[in-house]
């Protein structure tokens, strides 16, 4: 299984960027997929999850301003839409998908992280 990203850049506060994650290889299931960041000399932190049954959590501090969605004909796609971005979302993002592979075992899967920078 392989996570690939893509999506990051430069922009100025109050920006958009769009981030994208394709997940590929042997998938039986996807029980969530979603999306992390780690800034520099912080941990890493949750910033949107999408549960297989239907439900997309997002970290307060990116309410009303990033949306997760999914491709609709490539249920294996999932983007990351960020408005109105500040300096403090500036981050490694890291896609990820837990999922059960076909031999029934479930892993946690990470992409290889895509840089956002958001000047001021």
């Amino acid at each position: 299984v392989q996570l690939q990203a893509s999506g990051g850049g430069l922009v100025q506060a109050g920006g958009s960027l769009r981030l994208s994650c394709a997940v590929s290889g042997s998938i039986f299931s996807i029980n969530a997929m979603g999306w992390y960041r780690q800034a520099p000399g912080k941990q890493r932190e949750l910033v949107a999850v999408f549960t297989s049954g239907g439900v997309t959590s997002y970290a307060d501090s990116v309410k009303g301003r990033f949306t997760f969605s999914r491709d609709n004909d490539k249920n294996t796609v999932y983007h990351l839409q960020m408005n109105s971005l500040k300096p403090e979302d500036t981050a490694v993002y890291y896609c990820y998908s837990r999922l059960a592979d076909y031999g029934l075992v479930t892993s946690t899967y990470w992409g290889q992280g895509t840089l956002v920078t958001v000047s001021s």
